[in-house]
């Protein structure tokens, strides 16, 4: 079942320009607990080096980007060239694109291994996303809060959390209205991994 993700305030314009698609359960508890186990297993881990300020930096987080051999993504002025697809996520691509009739071509795996790990404010909105990206996001692992807040009214904001097996889809103008975060917290949390599905446009890369 496929259900808007609930807004604050009365009325589809809480949030106006997101467009947000919440499924808590798209993976059932058994399945999501087997796909957890094999990516923590098996996918090429690393810490990326980001730009923050000018300087690189470890960003707080273990991440692997999984995809077709020409889904280049820049991120923070570096290029990220993806490693090949496993069983598992070449699977649940073909399930998405299915479910939700649109193409994915790389996926971006991040690894939070407890509180601290954490992922700053930002908009999914490379050149090569294209204007109107779809982001398919499976969260796996303990729940963290997501957030969101509008680029030109901090008021206008949101808070979630994301269970496991859970899909956060966000698409049209998501992006380029709003920013969104995943911060720390001092409260006890098991590992999460969360999988971003995305079109990468090699005729878009700057």
């Amino acid at each position: 079942m496929t259900i808007p993700l609930p807004l604050p305030g009365d009325g589809p314009d809480a949030l106006p320009g997101a467009h947000l698609v919440y499924r808590p359960v798209w993976l059932p508890p058994i399945e999501a607990d087997a796909l957890l186990d094999d990516l923590r297993r098996t996918l090429p881990w690393s810490v990326h080096r980001i730009r923050i300020f000018g300087r690189q930096v470890d960003s707080p987080r273990l991440s692997a980007w999984i995809g077709d051999a020409d889904a280049v993504y820049r991120y923070s002025g570096t290029d990220f060239t993806p490693h090949p697809w496993t069983d598992a996520l070449s699977d649940l691509r073909l399930r998405l694109q299915d479910d939700l009739d649109t193409p994915f071509n790389s996926v971006l795996a991040n690894l939070y291994r407890d509180g601290r790990d954490a992922m700053g404010w930002h908009s999914d909105d490379e050149p090569e996303l294209g204007p109107q990206p779809v982001i398919a996001s499976i969260s796996l692992g303990g729940a963290r809060r997501f957030v969101l807040k509008n680029k030109q009214d901090a008021a206008l904001r949101a808070a979630y959390e994301l269970p496991h097996g859970s899909l956060l889809v966000m698409s049209g103008d998501t992006q380029r209205h709003y920013r969104h975060a995943l911060p720390r917290t001092a409260k006890p949390v098991a590992p999460r991994i969360n999988l971003t599905f995305r079109w990468i446009d090699p005729a878009r890369r700057r």
